[in-house]
């Protein structure tokens, strides 16, 4: 197995909801997505961003657009109009999510 930066199989967006973080992964190939499925369990989520969020990691699928949107809790720092945090509607998370490592079998490709 090898692993490779999530960037390669997906793209992302970010804002919030609150004091939550609201990140949607879509895959950038209809292949990845089972993949992607696999791989980016609610607890894998929460450890990438072990330190900056602090509550649940909730996910949700979307099959038909090759997405998963997930939802972090207490993550902002009380949300935008209270957050001392220079994110404070959680606009980069989505660029963290993508340096998250994915382990993948040594002869997956990308193109």
């Amino acid at each position: 197995m090898k692993k490779i930066l999530l960037l390669k199989l997906a793209h992302a967006r970010s804002g919030d909801k609150g004091d939550a973080s609201n990140i949607g992964v879509i895959a950038r190939k209809p292949e990845y997505f089972s993949l992607l499925r696999e791989k980016l369990t609610p607890e894998a989520v929460r450890k990438h961003f072990e330190g900056i969020c602090r509550g649940k990691v909730e996910r949700f699928e979307l099959p038909n657009l090759g997405a998963l949107n997930f939802l972090l809790h207490e993550a902002l720092g009380g949300g935008g109009t209270v957050s001392l945090r220079n994110d404070a509607q959680g606009k980069t998370m989505s660029t963290a999510i993508l340096r998250m490592e994915i382990e993948v079998p040594d002869d997956f490709e990308t193109r």
